[in-house]
């Protein structure tokens, strides 16, 4: 497809765009009936937080037990379905949706295209392992209808228990942890390009095509890049937070964060779209801390590029020690490190062996690839 054609395609979906948020346009949520929402929860083995979650979503106005709310199972093997089923009794609104994809972005698009019903307009996004405020549901779609965006985010509240969390916690919502991002403890709304999901117009989401199933991580920010190019607006809504609990090891972090690196190359490969510069720095001190490293031996002043880098790191557990005076904060280094050359080595992993097909993928709902 060449560029004109591009701009027609844009310029056509960001017009059915607003023609859509127009038809769905109306009376305030919270004058709605409950039935105008729909919130999933995708699941897989959460004996540990499943009630927790499902508890908090259904704390606050009652009409929080007429909301639909799917748990899209991806074939627990321990007690989450056995849960479920038992909290029906005091949670009639309570559905439990076979996901044999097994991921997140598969159970989104799965309950939308079977739970959703000929009302639903707003589709709400909840994470197992989370605890909501009361009224999270009903907000998330009042912000919906209020703002007329294409999808609501919101900013996460990261919350330690164990020494490494804690440190995990304090420096991941600072320039030196997320570099930035608005979502990661963000106090100010505002359209922005891209977050944590809390909520979608269901026509939109429809239209657009939902979720990429073929991305396992990082399918919320290729989503958000369909959207924007469409002519769609996401909303961060500073109001509404969240707290969550990092990783708990330098393993599981890594991990975490090398599959985010993965992710982010598969979008930015599949729009063409190039690295923002908080995105590019972690690459760039891969890259510099592995050279300077190797060439060190050779020619000492290159010793200067990964000593540097843990300078930096030595700097921001000193520094993130005073501020929340705890010595727990001198694992902030070692955490803000693993998060960067993990995401890094994941992305030039992605970049440079590419391990997925970036065909068109086949939309849930039978519309037209972008």
């Amino acid at each position: 497809m060449d560029f004109a054609a591009d701009l027609c395609v844009f310029a056509s979906e960001a017009a059915m765009i607003g023609d859509v948020m127009e038809r769905t346009a109306g009376r305030l949520v919270k004058e709605a009936p409950a039935p105008s929402v729909l919130a999933v929860i995708p699941a897989l083995n959460e004996e540990r937080h499943i009630e927790t979650c499902i508890r908090s979503l259904m704390d606050g106005d009652d009409r929080l037990r007429k909301v639909p709310l799917t748990i899209a199972d991806g074939g627990s093997t321990d007690r989450t379905v056995e849960i479920v089923e038992r909290l029906k009794s005091e949670f009639p609104n309570l559905r439990v949706l076979h996901n044999p994809k097994k991921l997140q972005s598969a159970a989104l698009n799965l309950a939308a295209e079977r739970h959703a019903g000929e009302e639903t307009r707003f589709l709400v996004r909840c994470d197992a392992h989370s605890i909501y405020p009361p009224n999270f549901i009903i907000d998330v779609a009042d912000a919906l209808e209020t703002t007329k965006a294409a999808s609501v985010v919101i900013p996460m509240d990261a919350a330690g228990e164990t020494c490494f969390e804690k440190a995990n916690a304090w420096i991941v919502d600072t320039p030196l942890g997320s570099g930035g991002s608005a979502h990661r403890g963000g106090t100010k709304s505002g359209y922005v390009d891209h977050g944590h999901h809390a909520g979608f117009d269901l026509a939109v989401f429809q239209m657009i095509g939902g979720y990429d199933e073929t991305f396992s991580h990082n399918e919320d920010a290729e989503y958000d890049e369909r959207v924007v190019s469409a002519g769609g607006r996401i909303y961060l809504d500073a109001d509404i937070r969240i707290s969550y609990v990092p990783r708990g090891s330098v393993r599981a972090l890594a991990r975490q964060y090398f599959n985010y690196g993965k992710g982010r190359a598969r979008t930015a490969r599949k729009h063409k779209r190039p690295l923002k510069l908080r995105q590019a720095i972690p690459v760039l001190a891969l890259i510099a801390s592995i050279s300077g490293t190797l060439a060190a031996p050779l020619f000492w002043p290159a010793a200067i590029l990964p000593l540097g880098y843990l300078g930096v790191l030595a700097l921001a557990s000193v520094a993130v020690t005073v501020w929340k005076r705890s010595s727990c904060g001198l694992l902030a280094g070692l955490a803000s490190g693993t998060m960067h050359m993990s995401w890094a080595a994941g992305f030039l992993r992605e970049t440079l062996f590419p391990k997925h097909d970036q065909r068109a993928f086949p939309l849930v709902f039978g519309q037209k690839t972008l």
